[in-house]
């Protein structure tokens, strides 16, 4: 390249490491040495101001990016380059052509045998005393939620809100009781949601909602919300996409792994969070029912209690270790997550994405059990019968082989499609008959299944559960933020959570996820409301709310009041109407 171009790439910078350049300077150079045949490799930075306030907003118009025109943006971002590392001056650096590969280490080849596998995990032995000690507790749908969105996690939510208003020089004075009723609102809004959330306070008779309306004013939500903040901006990692809410993460995932239940089973999947904005970690997922949002990876139970998660960024700003993919990664950082509680023999499930021989190597180092579906480039060479081959024997044909070394086991089954499944824990026998339809003769046959295939349809749908659950009554209010969003699904798992605690621990009075929902939206937005504004003490709807037979619970409470029936002293009171009542005027007093 001329020294024309080379000035520009290079700079003229000293005893520095990396030395960068404007996008547009090194097109504008290489346009004016067009003879040049070498083939150059540039990286473009982020920018520099990736963690700064001006994230708190989306970006322009996504629709004005045509065809391979670059927004300002990228053409003014850094290109760098990187010197030879002998802190010498190199005022004569050019862009080097990409480095030739090196020839990859030969890794020395499995022995694959046809035989069954012999694992040499221990059973499944764990109790849990904590899921015990929440039976005895008895709690109720808002106390179960508030495990999660507990008296610290709200307190500093408070705090960080507070602060980032007065950084926008506002005095906003948020308080913890105006906060659970925005918490209110936005669980509301997953089950009556209107096109415009302003419609809330509306005095048409159409539209207005009088729990909304009389918990909180209107001007006081949007204020509240627009600065709805979850990090110090002053001490922001620049190299982290999701600094703006980690610490909630953070908090929110020691919670549910401090009550999760602890189980032998447990799945790992994408879930994905709906996002139409202009953030950078936005993705399409065609294989999800929300196709466009950030894809959140989690590990959860079987039966869909969200146990850990981690936003994707990506390998730009994660990298991948242990010589895996993202994905397996990932998998192990979740495992890492589940021994923090002991090192016991679990058993995880999950799909293609992540599954590889080396990752079950891996797991079995550190004593877990996983099984998953695998793509056939991942399975080291694995000697089994060719898929085409497989498809013209009956249905329920399988073949297999084990690592003799790790004692691997890789089976390919014939159903529907043929399947790879790959395990280092549960093997072929014993095979069983299941039930399948066959389009054919439009009936049901009887085909052979491995043992680790029914295991695995059994057990890998919990993130599929979970992501059920949020999608039937998820948060619809929306703000201008990035990461609002983002907010709605923290809220709607922590919800999904409660509610499968709920059904662990009450097993004579369940209720089903809407009516849980419901109940700690109609108790967060009546018990918190705000009574000092003028006119509005006849207004707390007691009386409406006393007699719908919808989620009343009797709890204990520390200071003796008088029973709302019979007038005598009484250390409980009903949670929802916030009035003392003994157990045994409980029944009556809400249905005169």
């Amino acid at each position: 390249m001329a020294s024309t171009s080379r000035d520009v790439i290079a700079g003229r910078g000293t005893h520095s490491k990396v030395k960068s350049a404007k996008l547009l300077e090194v097109l504008n150079a290489m346009e004016e040495e067009e003879s040049n045949s070498n083939r150059e490799e540039i990286f473009i930075a982020p920018p520099d101001n990736a963690a700064g306030e001006f994230t708190d907003e989306d970006s322009g118009d996504e629709d004005s990016q045509r065809g391979a025109h670059l927004p300002g943006s990228v053409l003014h971002a850094s290109v760098l380059c990187e010197d030879s590392g002998t802190g010498e001056d190199n005022d004569d650096l050019e862009l080097q052509p990409a480095k030739k590969r090196q020839k990859a280490v030969v890794k020395p080849q499995r022995i694959w045998t046809k035989r069954d596998i012999r694992p040499d995990f221990g059973s499944w032995t764990a109790s849990d005393p904590h899921i015990e000690d929440l039976k005895s507790q008895e709690l109720s749908p808002v106390g179960l939620f508030e495990l999660f969105f507990d008296e610290g996690t709200i307190n500093f939510i408070v705090n960080e809100t507070n602060r980032y208003a007065w950084q926008k020089n506002v005095n906003l004075s948020l308080t913890a009781q105006e906060l659970k009723c925005v918490l209110g609102i936005l669980i509301l809004s997953g089950y009556i949601s209107y096109p415009r959330r302003r419609m809330f306070w509306e005095t048409s008779p159409d539209s207005h909602h009088h729990l909304v309306a009389d918990a909180i004013r209107r001007d006081r939500f949007e204020l509240i919300f627009s600065y709805l903040h979850f990090a110090d901006n002053n001490e922001l990692d620049a190299g982290d996409r999701f600094a703006k809410v980690r610490p909630l993460i953070i908090r929110m995932n020691c919670n549910f792994q401090k009550h999760a239940p602890l189980e032998e089973f447990y799945s790992f999947g994408e879930s994905m969070c709906e996002y139409f904005g202009h953030r950078g970690s936005k993705q399409l997922h065609r294989g999800k029912p929300v196709r466009l949002g950030y894809k959140i990876w989690c590990g959860t139970t079987s039966r869909g209690y969200l146990v850990w998660f981690e936003p994707s960024q990506g390998t730009l700003f994660t990298k991948p270790d242990r010589s895996l993919d993202l994905g397996g990664s990932m998998v192990i950082k979740f495992v890492d997550a589940l021994q923090e509680r002991g090192f016991l023999p679990y058993h995880i499930f999950f799909d293609k994405v992540f599954t590889s021989v080396k990752l079950m190597s891996i797991l079995r180092k550190k004593g877990v059990k996983a099984t998953g579906t695998v793509r056939e480039y991942r399975t080291e060479r694995c000697p089994l019968k060719d898929p085409k081959e497989l498809k013209k024997m009956k249905r329920g044909s399988f073949d297999y082989k084990v690592d003799e070394s790790e004692e691997i086991i890789v089976c390919r089954w014939h159903d529907s499609s043929v399947v790879n499944i790959c395990s280092n824990a549960v093997g072929i026998e014993p095979v069983r008959l299941t039930s399948r339809h066959s389009g054919a003769t439009k009936t049901r046959t009887q085909v052979h299944q491995p043992s680790l295939v029914k295991l695995y349809q059994e057990k890998v749908g919990g993130v599929g559960r979970m992501d059920q659950n949020i999608a039937k009554y998820k948060v619809k209010i929306r703000g201008m933020k990035w990461y609002s969003s983002f907010i709605g699904y923290v809220i709607d798992a922590a919800l999904n959570n409660a509610w499968q605690l709920h059904r662990i621990c009450c097993q004579d009075a369940q209720v089903d996820l809407l009516a849980f929902r419901r109940y700690v939206a109609c108790v967060y937005l009546e018990s918190n409301a705000d009574t000092t504004s003028q006119g509005r003490r006849s207004r707390r709807l007691e009386t409406e709310s006393r007699f719908d037979m919808v989620g009343h619970w009797i709890i204990h409470q520390d200071k003796r009041t008088r029973c709302a029936l019979c007038h005598s002293q009484t250390n409980t009171r009903c949670e929802k109407c916030q009035k003392g009542v003994h157990a045994k005027c409980f029944r009556e007093y809400h249905i005169r």
